[in-house]
């Protein structure tokens, strides 16, 4: 039997990057999984996805910064499926400018999507799995760039630190109710698989961009992790293993935060 046989979840921001490779991984590992995006064609795509592969899913469009769209989406799962085991917060707009160029339209947007939808996500479906005694897990994706200061990046920065105490602060709060609130750091991540998952749905290969900074070679294991690193850790996240970690981070990040910042390992 898989180990996540008979659960439900609900996994947001499911492009065919870290979102679709996390929903896989769920689904690879028995759990019924609701694809939740803005964009439909991510819901959508990925849901018959994991259909293709064998799994149960379905897809969702939802804004999960109006409330009453993320109380609409979690009936939705609950009515099709009968409640939710694992909530998966990894919606969240990257990029963004620093202080000085950052416009505060732009700065509310990252902030509503990245806070706010996370707080949304977990406000109601926790509130689902205290009304159903469910003993929930709910995965709150990070990035390496909540825990550093990172140059021209101050909105998704500040965000997704302050995901970081939202984590232990919801933790806290639902203890009590056996649900528990882990987050996942990940990094820099390599970009082929997210470029075989899209064709993998239909899509055409995504170009290669070019990054400023060559990423592998400043990491000390040498290279990225992919999507499937990051499932594989929520995987372990949610289920039955990980029943006394709650309120804590688990990096996937290839050593990216522990390495003293000016050793560059294979300069």
């Amino acid at each position: 039997m898989t180990s996540l046989a008979g659960k439900v979840a609900v996994v947001t921001g499911t492009s065919p990057n870290i979102g679709g490779g996390i929903a896989e991984g769920l689904a690879d590992e028995g759990a019924v999984v609701a694809c939740v995006d803005l964009a439909s064609e991510n819901a959508l795509q990925c849901a018959e996805a994991i259909r293709r592969r064998g799994g149960q899913a379905l897809g969702i469009a939802c804004d999960i910064t109006d409330e009453g769209q993320v109380q609409a989406m979690v009936a939705r799962v609950r009515d099709a499926h009968g409640g939710v085991d694992i909530l998966v917060n990894n919606a969240g707009i990257l990029g963004g400018l620093g202080v000085l160029e950052m416009p505060v339209e732009r700065w509310n947007r990252q902030f509503a999507v990245n806070l706010t939808g996370t707080f949304l996500c977990t406000k109601h479906v926790a509130r689902l799995m205290v009304e159903q005694r469910r003993r929930g897990s709910i995965v709150v994706v990070v990035s390496t760039a909540g825990h550093q200061g990172q140059a021209g990046n101050i909105a998704y920065s500040t965000s997704k630190g302050g995901l970081l105490n939202f984590t232990r602060a919801a933790a806290m709060d639902l203890a009590r109710h056996g649900i528990r609130v882990n987050s996942l750091t990940p990094t820099a991540t390599d970009t082929d698989e997210a470029a075989e998952r899209a064709v993998t749905w239909g899509r055409p290969r995504p170009e290669a961009h070019a990054r400023g900074l060559d990423f592998p070679k400043m990491v000390p294991m040498g290279r990225l992790p992919s999507p499937r690193h990051y499932a594989r850790a929520v995987v372990f996240l949610a289920g039955d293993d990980a029943e006394m970690i709650t309120g804590t981070d688990l990096r996937v990040d290839a050593g990216a935060i522990a390495k003293y910042w000016p050793w560059i390992p294979n300069a």
